[in-house]
């Protein structure tokens, strides 16, 4: 009998489910990321997480951590007898993910537990780090996640080293599988870095880390090349695309390195095994295991590179700063083969105990990554003023920090309960508290849209393009705070510029006449122009407040610009993927779902809704026959253009439709077809309507946190 073959590589636990649809057609469309996260995959549905965190004891949950943190176990000990710098480096690695270029990544989900992150090199043997902390996670269950859990540890850790810190807002609510509509690169071998355009600065986006399986850079230089000035290079720019500039850039890697060491003691391509995800069932989730003596302490073997930063590794100080600035440095390679700097001729006094409480002394290192910092003239700069003052140091790495583990969770309102300061800052994109309306004071305002002569076109139009900017990654944008009026969004091409400008000026008007902000006389304008092309009624959600030009980061609220939004039809130039692969970023951006991004496209161009005039075949009007026209055998389709297509009537061949990649694949793919066959059947126009006022106040009201 022949062996039972499995069709995945490397796989030892798939049955042989044959050949499958992607192997036979490997360029069809998957819209499986849209169906992420579903409601099936999560084993606490039935809880309100937000609800449960903010009855949590975070005192005891506090004091148990800082019980853990000196409890050094046998199966991994400690060095120098305490966790806390291995913490810090897990709380570090799982928020430093965040990219600003699509939200992605970052601490807000517990991401680190599945894979790729949880097998990453970059994150060696922090699988030990999560194991160690499960006791307080068994504890406090479903009060507290993972996610809270791997921010509130580093915290405590910090804070129970000495060092400064702007506390914990808790309120991340755990995924159940891995995220995998996060692109972290092409790169099918760890540590790839087939990335770059001509220049190291040309990295593709929205990636930040330089390499395939790092957080930020090689510490030993760019592919290993032990060139400190390079390495700037590379940590400037990885660190401007995790939203950090470069006072947060030292500030972070001076505070970070204070604590802890790097683990080198032998060659890892000898003695390390598997990752994570490929060791053997009886590993129960550990991987890397390190075959060199014990294994454990100073045989530990992580980065490769060996050796601590500063000579009291568990205290919060300026050691890190100063030693980098009283030695020169020699390059050499460390035990475990890893390019590394040691300080030449070091005094006694600044040797640093081994990890295991002998009395053996080792020299202090430095990576390559470290030693930019002095070389690089604008870091030089930074380090020589966090030493003279060591009060802002502590300050700006405070700061940083904070930052860091928050950036992804958006505006304040999402921050549930916690011990942080309570400081606005501009990352936070900060918006004045809005009013909500009553009904009398909303029928004014409707009163007022429908009297100003406005296009309802225009109306819905305006609605969309402020409140479609929202990104579920890291909850920024949305049509909260009416940035739309502001830098750089009024000017951005898919916004129509000019019309936009008519439109906000007599929103501006209306404003100043009534009790309601501009942000709500936007999504109240939408509902008009629909109720007006429908005759069906749509709610709306009052409360919005309008932000100002001084709380908006203009640099990083452009990052938000759609350069493709299949929903207007509107695509910059041609990309190196097809319109419809960038739809479905930017509906899993928005948390549609198929239906949801089906119904919405057909319903906006009905309405008229389409930046190139393509895919508008009726008149401007809320029912299902566009997608009667898009399933009739009336017409055929030929290419007209890189994104184009005309619509052929086959009794005469007149070239009287056309319509845009977005429109057609409705039609093309299967799995879409099949949901707007549904919508075009001649029972279905009322539901057609309901479900289109649904999805779009869904995405109306995507960043009203306070709704949730």
């Amino acid at each position: 009998m022949k062996e039972s073959k499995c069709p995945f590589h490397g796989s030892t636990t798939q049955p042989n489910l044959g050949t499958q649809n992607k192997d036979w057609w490997p360029n069809n469309l998957n819209i499986d990321i849209l169906r992420q996260h579903d409601l099936k995959s999560n084993p606490l549905n039935e809880i309100n997480y937000r609800e449960k965190v903010k009855k949590l004891n975070i005192k005891s949950v506090v004091n148990d951590i800082k019980l853990i943190l000196k409890d050094s176990k046998d199966w991994w000990p400690a060095d120098y007898g305490h966790y806390g710098p291995f913490f810090i480096r897990m709380t570090w690695h799982v928020a430093g993910t965040y990219r600003t270029g699509d939200g992605r990544g970052g601490a807000a989900t517990g991401a680190q537990r599945f894979a790729p992150l949880n097998s990453w090199p970059d994150n060696g043997n922090l699988d030990k780090a999560r194991r160690l902390l499960w006791p307080v996670k068994e504890k406090y269950g479903n009060s507290l996640s993972w996610a809270d859990l791997f921010v509130l540890a580093g915290n405590v850790a910090i804070e129970d080293m000495g060092g400064p810190n702007h506390g914990t807002a808790l309120g991340r609510e755990d995924i159940w599988h891995p995220e995998k509509e996060i692109y972290w690169g092409s790169e099918d071998e760890w540590l790839g870095d087939n990335r770059y355009g001509e220049t190291r600065q040309d990295l593709d986006n929205p990636l930040a880390a330089v390499q395939m399986g790092l957080i930020y850079v090689n510490p030993q230089g760019p592919n290993a090349n032990p060139d400190p000035a390079l390495s700037a290079q590379d940590v400037r720019e990885t660190f401007k695309r995790m939203a950090m500039n470069d006072e947060e850039t030292v500030a972070l890697t001076a505070g970070g390195h204070t604590f802890g060491k790097a683990h080198g003691a032998a060659d890892q391509d000898v003695y390390v095994g598997s990752e994570p995800e490929g060791a053997g069932i009886e590993s129960q989730g550990f991987g890397w295991k390190n075959s060199f003596k014990s294994g454990l302490g100073i045989h530990a073997i992580t980065s490769g590179i060996e050796g601590p930063w500063t000579t009291n590794p568990i205290k919060w100080d300026m050691d890190y700063l100063r030693l980098l600035f009283k030695y020169d440095w020699e390059c050499m390679k460390g035990p475990g083969g890893a390019w590394q700097w040691h300080p030449i001729n070091c005094e006694e006094s600044d040797m640093v105990p081994q990890v295991d409480g002998s009395n053996e002394k080792v020299l202090p290192m430095m990576t390559t990554a470290d030693m930019s910092m002095k070389v690089d003239p604008i870091y030089n700069k930074i380090c020589k003023k966090f030493i003279s003052d060591p009060e802002y140091f502590g300050e700006a790495f405070a700061k940083a920090w904070f930052k860091l583990l928050h950036r992804d969770m958006g505006p304040k309102s999402n921050y549930v309960a916690g011990d942080y300061k309570d400081v606005d800052y501009i990352w936070q994109d900060p918006i004045k508290k809005g009013k909500t309306l009553t009904d009398d004071e909303e029928l004014l305002v409707r009163k007022k849209i429908n009297q100003s002569g406005l296009d309802n076109v225009h109306l819905i139009e305006t609605a969309w393009a402020s409140a479609s900017t929202f990104r579920n990654s890291d909850n920024r944008g949305g049509a909260n705070g009416s940035r739309i009026r502001l830098l750089p969004q009024k000017e951005w091409e898919v916004n129509k510029p000019k019309q936009l400008s008519g439109v906000l000026k007599i929103y501006e008007k209306i404003s100043s006449e009534t009790k309601a902000s501009v942000a709500d006389i936007i999504i109240i304008g939408g509902a008009v122009g629909i109720e007006n092309l429908s005759g069906v009624n749509v709610d709306v959600k009052t409360g919005r407040g309008d932000a100002t030009q001084e709380n908006t980061d203009t640099s990083s609220f452009n990052l938000l610009r759609p350069k493709a939004c299949g929903f207007r039809n509107y695509i910059e130039k041609e990309f190196g993927v097809n319109s419809e692969e960038l739809l479905l970023d930017k509906a899993q951006l928005l948390g549609l779902t198929p239906i949801e991004m089906t119904v919405l496209i057909g319903g906006l161009r009905s309405l008229g809704i389409s930046h190139t005039g393509e895919g508008i075949w009726s008149e401007k009007k809320l029912d299902n026959s566009w997608f009667k026209t898009l399933l009739s055998m009336e017409y055929r389709w030929e290419k007209n253009g890189f994104n184009s297509f005309v619509g052929i009537k086959r009794q005469n061949e007149n070239k009287s439709m056309s319509a845009s990649r977005i429109d057609l694949i409705l039609g093309s793919n299967s799995e879409l077809r099949a949901i707007c066959e549904v919508y075009a059947q001649n029972d279905n126009n009322d539901k057609f309507k309901k479900d289109f006022v649904c999805a779009w106040n869904k995405v109306m009201n995507a960043d009203r946190f306070d709704l949730r």
